[in-house]
C-alpha cells in the first residue's frame, strides 16, 4: 500500500466509530431539547423560564445590596472584644442564597398536585411552631419570632405565609365541589389564629400580609362587592384599634406622622434614599447608611437609594411589576381554580411585602419590620421566599404545544391529553 492510500486510510475513520460519533452527537443536541422526555427536559420547557430569570435578577441584586449594608451591621453588632468582619452578613446571605436556590428549584420540579400536599402538610408544621414561639422563643430586639437553637433558629410566620396562601386557596377551592361547606368561616378562623398569634410577638407587618393574603384571595374567588366593602371597613377599623390599643402600632404610626425621637426611623431612611441622588454616591461610598437601624434587613432600600441611586431604585421596583405582570399573564387561560388562587395568594403576598418595604423607606408608611423579598438580609426570609417562588414556579408550569395540537382528548380522570 502506498503512503498516499494508507493516510487515506487513517483520515477516514471506521463506519462503527463513524456510528458512535454520529449517535453520540445526536445525544447531545437533543438533550434538553424539543424531542428529549426526560423529566428534567420536560420541567425545562414547562418551566416559565422568564418568570425564573426575573427571580435570579432579584437574588443578585440582593448580594451586591447586602454586601454595600453588611459593613454598617457589622460596625454596630462589634464589640471591644469581638470585631466582627465587614462581609460577614454577606459571606452569610451567600450562603442561604446558594441553599435556597435549588431548593426553590427543587420545589418548581414537583407536580401541582404533589406541590400543593407539601404546601399544606409544611403549612401545618409551620403552624405547629409558631404555637411555640410564644413558649419557647428566641427574643431578639424586643420581639419573640424566633424558634430553634443556633444556626437552625428560623422564624415560622416567615415559611407560613406562602404555605398559607396555597392552603387558604386549597379551603375556598372546596366550594367549587361542594357550596354548602362552611369554607369561608373556616378561612376566617385560621387567618384570625394566625393574627392573634404574631401579634402576640409583636409582628404587625406580618399581621397585614396575611391579611392581605385573605383579602386578594377571597376577592379573586368571587366574594360579593358588598361583603369586600364589609371587609375593607372592617381592615381600617381594625388599624384604628391598633393605634388606640396596640402600642407598638402607636408608637410607629406616632413616629411616622410626627417625627423625631429614637423612634424617626422612617425619617432616617428617608434621608439616606434620597442622599445619593439619580446615580449615588457608589458602592461603599455612602455615609447615611451607618445611621440606619436596620440597613441589612428593613432600610436596604434605602442603601440602595444612597450608594446606587434612585434610578437602581426604580429599576428595581420595574423588576418587582414584571414578576407581577408575568405571573398574572400566565393565569389568563387557566381554568383550574385552585391554581388560580393559589396563585394569586402568592403573588399578592410577594408583592405586598416588597411594597410595604419600599413604602416605609420613601416615608409613605409607618414602620413595619418588613423585609424586601429577596433583597434584604434574612435566612428564613431566603429560604421561605425560594420555597414560595418554587411553589409558584410549579403551579404555573404549563405544555407549550397541548392546547396548540389539532387532536386533543378529552379523558376524565386525567384532564386533556394529546393523542
Amino acid at each position: 500500500m502506498s503512503t498516499s492510500e494508507q493516510n487515506a486510510s487513517a483520515e477516514t475513520p471506521r463506519p462503527e466509530i463513524a456510528e458512535a460519533i454520529k449517535k453520540k452527537r445526536f445525544q447531545l443536541e437533543s438533550r434538553l431539547g424539543r424531542s428529549d422526555r426526560s423529566p428534567l427536559a420536560i420541567w425545562f420547557w414547562e418551566l416559565d423560564r422568564v418568570l425564573l430569570g426575573l427571580i435570579l435578577t432579584l437574588v443578585a441584586i440582593g448580594l451586591i445590596a447586602v454586601a454595600a449594608a453588611s459593613p454598617v451591621t457589622a460596625m454596630k453588632q462589634s464589640t471591644a472584644a469581638v470585631t466582627i468582619e465587614p462581609l460577614y452578613y454577606f459571606y452569610r446571605q451567600l450562603g442561604w442564597v446558594v441553599i435556597g436556590v435549588p431548593l426553590m428549584l427543587v420545589v418548581s420540579m414537583l407536580p401541582k398536585e404533589q406541590a400543593r400536599r407539601f404546601a399544606i402538610l409544611a403549612a401545618i408544621g409551620a403552624l405547629v411552631l409558631l404555637f411555640l414561639v410564644p413558649v419557647f422563643g428566641k427574643s431578639v430586639n424586643g420581639a419573640q419570632r424566633w424558634i430553634g437553637y443556633g444556626f437552625a433558629t428560623v422564624q415560622p410566620g416567615e415559611f407560613l405565609k406562602p404555605l398559607y396562601a396555597v392552603t387558604l386557596a386549597w379551603l375556598l377551592s372546596l366550594r367549587v365541589k361542594d357550596p354548602a361547606l362552611p369554607v369561608i368561616s373556616l378561612s376566617v378562623i385560621l387567618t384570625g389564629v394566625i393574627a392573634v398569634l404574631l401579634m402576640m410577638q409583636p409582628n404587625l407587618g406580618q399581621t397585614i400580609i396575611f391579611c392581605g393574603i385573605w383579602f386578594a384571595v377571597m376577592t379573586v374567588s368571587g366574594l360579593s362587592a358588598r361583603l369586600i366593602g364589609a371587609v375593607s371597613i372592617a381592615g381600617v377599623g381594625s388599624l384604628f384599634a391598633a393605634y388606640f390599643l396596640y402600642p407598638v402600632a402607636t408608637q410607629r404610626i406616632n413616629a411616622w406622622l410626627f417625627g423625631g425621637g429614637e423612634f424617626d426611623q422612617v425619617m432616617l431612611a428617608h434621608k439616606a434614599l434620597t442622599g445619593g441622588g439619580l446615580l449615588g454616591t457608589g458602592p461603599g461610598l455612602g455615609t447615611a447608611k451607618f445611621k440606619l437601624p436596620e440597613a441589612h434587613t428593613d432600610y436596604i432600600f434605602s442603601v440602595i437609594g444612597e450608594e446606587f441611586g434612585l434610578l437602581a431604585c426604580i429599576a428595581i421596583a420595574l423588576v418587582y411589576l414584571a414578576i407581577i405582570v408575568r405571573v398574572f399573564l400566565r393565569l389568563l387561560d387557566e381554568e383550574d381554580n385552585f391554581i388560580i388562587l393559589a396563585v394569586s395568594g402568592l403573588t399578592a403576598q410577594f408583592g405586598g411585602q416588597a411594597l410595604i418595604n419600599m413604602a416605609v423607606n420613601l416615608q409613605l408608611f409607618p414602620s413595619k419590620g418588613m423585609t424586601l423579598p429577596f433583597i434584604s438580609y434574612g435566612g428564613s426570609s431566603i429560604l421561605a421566599l425560594c420555597i414560595g417562588v418554587g411553589l409558584l414556579l410549579a403551579f404555573t408550569r404549563r405544555n407549550p404545544y397541548l392546547d396548540r395540537s389539532q387532536y386533543v382528548s378529552a379523558w376524565p380522570e386525567r384532564g386533556r391529553m394529546p393523542i
